[in-house]
């Protein structure tokens, strides 16, 4: 089987953060489906996040083409952060939760698809075909370390 590059590394995760995402607006108030799901969520988040920014956007800091978006997306990343925050200083069943939590999952999906429809071509103009295999390979492994720590 062949390696996955970083694109499709991360687009794992980007999978995993949809499915999360509706299944926490799906989830009904009062059951201990909701609370669970938004942690798992939250998991996911911070885990990609951080191997995201650590093996994939680092890297196209030394490229002008792509600085800027780079930062663009960290600056999300920061942005999708304080809505988690927020909405976990808050009972589930709170008014306004579910109101938040909408606004987090339309973020991210905003993000995702931002990174997989533009971002993503233009990192695949500056990134070589080896750089493209051994960051996925970094961030596989940056990733997996992340979750395990949170468990």
């Amino acid at each position: 089987m062949a390696r996955m590059n970083i694109f499709e590394a991360l687009r794992v995760s980007h999978e995993t953060q949809r499915a999360l995402s509706g299944r926490l607006l799906a989830s009904e108030p009062n059951t201990p489906e909701r609370p669970r799901v938004f942690l798992e969520l939250k998991r996911e988040l911070l885990a990609h996040e951080t191997a995201e920014e650590r093996c994939f956007y680092v890297p196209l800091f030394e490229h002008d083409t792509t600085v800027d978006a780079a930062r663009h997306a960290i600056s999300e990343h920061h942005e999708m952060d304080e809505m988690v925050e927020d909405l976990g200083r808050q009972e589930v069943t709170a008014p306004g939760w579910v109101a938040g939590a909408k606004k987090l999952c339309e973020k991210i999906e905003h993000h995702l698809k931002e990174e997989e429809t533009k971002f993503f071509q233009e990192a695949g103009k500056v990134l070589t075909e080896q750089q493209k295999l051994s960051l996925a390979k970094d961030y596989e492994a940056e990733f997996l370390t992340l979750r395990t720590r949170q468990d």
